[in-house]
């Protein structure tokens, strides 16, 4: 049973930084690409960035995120980062991450198309104080 677990969320001022960890099992981690997503308090899932299986050479961000974070992983340990940089108060929400064989599926979701699955964690929360 592919299970996923987030981590490293908190609370900090604007302009801080933060580096998220999500740690997976049950599957095969190199095989599969990773994404990131989140969800503020009265509004929909978006993507946030993703990550190509293997050696994740190919990465994709959504507009609001490009230039501040950075999606990588070690698959050695099973487990997805996201750095966080230069944080805003719009980026509160409840970051989760997500893993599919399909690397496109991922980036389509990322630019505004619905996706769900079954393997959704719990999550970490963010909050950007301003």
């Amino acid at each position: 049973q592919v299970q996923v677990v987030e981590s490293g969320g908190g609370l900090v001022q604007a302009g801080e930084s933060l580096r998220l960890s999500c740690t997976a099992s049950g599957l095969t981690f190199g095989d599969y690409a990773m994404a990131w997503f989140r969800q503020a308090p009265g509004k929909e899932r978006e993507g946030v960035t993703c990550i190509s299986g293997g050696s994740g050479i190919i990465t994709y961000y959504a507009d609001s995120v490009k230039g501040r974070f950075t999606i990588s992983r070690d698959n050695a340990k099973n487990t997805l980062y996201l750095q966080m940089n230069s944080l805003k108060p719009e980026d509160t929400a409840m970051y989760y991450c997500a893993p599919d064989r399909n690397y496109w599926k991922l980036r389509d979701a990322i630019r505004g198309t619905p996706y769900d699955h079954n393997y959704w964690g719990k999550g970490t929360q963010v909050t950007v104080s301003s």
